[in-house]
């Protein structure tokens, strides 16, 4: 499968964005969906994650209630809504895939096999 991340840009703190990932291939509805970001001189994070097939969800602390992840197997899209951005949240933001990926394993990218190309989020203050 391949992938292409894509709505990065910048926003004051405050704001919204979302993010798309999109993806080509069969059997879109097999990937576990992840996406990680990468701020200047830090290692890449895990943001959130879904689920192949039920879709059940996953965030991490820092995100949880302001990002929600959804996903459109009929798109083969998913989608990370960011809202009360702040100015940490400025980074380049990843997806990955990886088909029927474990449940313990979402937030591990050693376990993803897929990366798009990352698009830029810059959060103003």
């Amino acid at each position: 499968v391949q992938l292409q991340a894509s709505g990065g840009g910048l926003v004051q703190a405050g704001g919204s964005r979302r993010l798309s990932c999109s993806a080509s291939g069969r059997a879109f509805i097999n990937y576990t969906v992840a996406w990680f970001r990468q701020a200047p001189g830090k290692e890449r994070e895990f943001v959130s994650a879904v689920k192949y097939g039920v879709g059940t969800t996953y965030y991490s602390d820092f995100v949880k209630g302001r990002f929600t992840i959804s996903r459109d197997n009929d798109k083969k899209t998913v989608y990370l809504q960011m809202n009360s951005l702040q100015p940490e949240d400025t980074a380049v933001y990843y997806c990955a895939a990886e088909s029927f990926l474990h449940d313990d394993y979402h937030c591990a990218e050693r376990y993803y096999h897929f990366w798009g190309q990352g698009t830029q989020v810059t959060v103003s203050s």
